[in-house]
């Protein structure tokens, strides 16, 4: 790490806003760093916390909900390398709104998690963003009328890797079980690329996958619905590998 990306490193841990985690791997690079973002549903905090303290190469500062908006903001955007989205937030306005796609579209990394799937019903730029919909009430789309999603807690889902080959899914077993939460009856936007799908039949097919928004790379995993999901081996590599790739990493 240089001299300069350890005083910056210093001085945030020193305004308590950073939570440090650096790999032995990545010790002569400066860390990734995330801006986790939840509120509208709830989780437990302290292992979703662990699982980004436990997550190799980072530093994270963690918002929440109406508060997280201004970080959209271009100047506060210089902090992070990478948006991670845990929340299912409703209320947006259209200077947050554009803020946010001007973020992403510009190239800012972005990482979206599980229920984050159900958030900004209301705005449809999000789904072209993120790749995909859970539909929280039926709906007409486009003419069709759509039921709305469904969900199960607690299943043992089998997960299988469709795309080896990208750099999200390196080091990932083919086949693994993760207890979890399933969803079923969302929408994948077509020109979301696959890179998890599951056969369980609470559960709809693809459910991870990789999408470009402007500049940016954009990563969607379903999975992620508690402490048993968080402390899974292979959910932690997907999620350590999706941040460094949106961040720009090969």
């Amino acid at each position: 790490m240089s001299s300069l990306a350890i005083l910056q490193t210093a001085a945030l841990l020193l305004a308590g806003t950073l939570v440090p985690c650096i790999s032995a791997q990545a010790i002569d690079a400066p860390p990734t760093r995330v801006l986790v973002v939840t509120g509208g549903h709830g989780f437990e905090r302290d292992p979703f916390v662990q699982l980004f303290k436990k997550t190799p190469g980072i530093v994270f500062t963690m918002v929440e909900h109406p508060q997280a908006q201004a970080h959209f903001k271009a100047e506060a955007a210089k902090d992070y390398d990478v948006v991670v989205l845990y929340d299912m937030w409703q209320k947006i306005d259209d200077t947050a709104k554009a803020d946010f796609t001007h973020l992403i579209a510009s190239g800012k990394g972005l990482v979206a998690l599980h229920h984050c799937l159900g958030g900004y019903q209301d705005w449809p730029e999000y789904e072209k963003i993120i790749g995909g919909l859970y539909y929280l009430q039926a709906r007409d789309v486009s003419g069709t009328q759509k039921p709305a999603s469904t969900y199960l807690e607690g299943i043992d889902l089998k997960v299988n890797v469709v795309d080896r080959e990208h750099p999200v899914t390196a080091g990932v077993s083919a086949e693994f079980t993760i207890h979890d939460e399933s969803y079923g009856k969302f929408n994948v936007l077509p020109d979301s690329h696959p890179l998890l799908s599951t056969d369980a039949p609470t559960s709809d097919k693809v459910i991870g996958w990789w999408r470009t928004y402007g500049k940016a790379r954009v990563v969607y995993l379903q999975g992620g619905h508690g402490p048993e999901a968080y402390s899974n081996p292979e959910y932690r590599k997907l999620l350590t590998n999706a941040i460094r790739w949106t961040a720009g990493h090969k």
